[in-house]
């Protein structure tokens, strides 16, 4: 492998910005890569040590300094160690005033319990015994 350079599909897999090669093409075939400022659409295009990509992600922008390359993709923190990360923070998030539970319901409603559901049967079979008394006559 040379040490100087390294298929940008790769990199970022290795890096582990992305799950898969596959993904990491369709990154960059779509324009959310940029190296130096440039935009890249090849896959196959080198990245070198020293050079800035800009990664578009749909939740953020990442923003890494390729510092080392690796042969083969290994844990998060060999990945941490193949970039220096100049991400903006992200935004302070807004705070939201507590809010009530969504489902509420008053004691006694919903669901019958065991007791409830007897009687219910017990009233229901009552009902249909005498109903079936009241047709039986005519």
């Amino acid at each position: 492998m040379d040490t100087d350079r390294q298929r940008l599909d790769r990199w970022l897999w290795h890096a582990r910005v992305v799950k898969t090669r596959d993904l990491a093409k369709a990154l960059i075939e779509g324009g959310h890569v940029r190296v130096d400022r440039e935009r890249v659409t090849k896959a196959g295009a080198a990245v070198k040590r020293g050079q800035t990509l800009t990664v578009t992600l749909p939740s953020r922008v990442l923003v890494l300094r390729v510092i080392d390359f690796v042969e083969r993709r290994g844990s998060a923190a060999v990945a941490s160690g193949l970039y220096e990360d100049l991400s903006p923070p992200p935004p302070p998030r807004e705070h939201r005033p507590e809010t009530a539970p969504l489902a509420t319901r008053d004691p006694g409603a919903g669901r019958p319990t065991k007791r409830d559901r007897r009687a219910l049967d017990r009233l229901t079979l009552e009902t249909d015994v005498a109903m079936d008394h009241f047709f039986d006559d005519r």
